[in-house]
């Protein structure tokens, strides 16, 4: 009996011993082989004469051309008024930064918040610093308490407060639905009189 009983725990540490678990392998981004450099949890204050347009924060941040472009992986993004009062908050998966234009291209699963509840997502978008404007020539909705606006394109301040609809607008309001409007430069999400 105590033959079988050694035999089982015997099979039991062996079985224990041949079952190595692997160990976790972080994904690597090929980014970082062409990189110049790379930097983990980069912070930068984008500023326009002297004003705080925006804080932009990644979780990595690869540097190139003589560190005027920089590839950033996931996006995080803080705009401010021209008082410094927190304004919108944008996220994406990836994004570039030039230093050179002072303009920030977010891509994939994009999304901006307004303190003020305004939501809009989009696949692609361009923050444009001297001017304080986001923009998109992709498909994008907009969403906020009683309104839902889509279209193709569009350019806008970060709080989305004054948004022009640059092709193919269409929308509901508490339940109204719009057909789609008329399309071009003149397209504007505010009705004409």
């Amino acid at each position: 009996m105590r033959a079988i009983v050694f035999l089982v725990v015997s099979v039991v540490c062996a079985g224990a011993c041949s079952t190595k678990k692997q160990p976790p392998v972080a994904t690597h981004s090929p980014l970082a082989d062409s990189a110049d450099q790379v930097m983990y949890g980069a912070r930068f204050n984008l500023t326009d004469k002297g004003l705080q347009r925006a804080q932009l924060e990644a979780d990595t941040a690869y540097f190139f051309e003589d560190n005027t472009r920089i590839e950033l992986e996931p996006v995080h993004t803080t705009f401010f008024t021209a008082t410094g009062a927190k304004d919108a908050v944008l996220t994406s998966l990836r994004g570039t930064y030039n230093s050179r234009t002072t303009n920030m291209v977010a891509r994939k699963n994009v999304v901006v918040v307004s303190e003020d509840g305004r939501r809009l997502t989009t696949q692609e978008l361009i923050y444009n610093q001297q001017l304080n404007q986001i923009s998109s020539d992709s498909a994008f909705v907009m969403t906020e308490p009683n309104r839902r606006l889509e279209g193709i394109g569009f350019r806008s301040d970060p709080n989305m407060k004054n948004i022009q609809i640059l092709k193919g607008a269409s929308g509901m309001a508490r339940g109204i639905s719009t057909a789609p409007a008329p399309t071009g430069p003149a397209a504007s999400s505010t009705p004409k009189r």
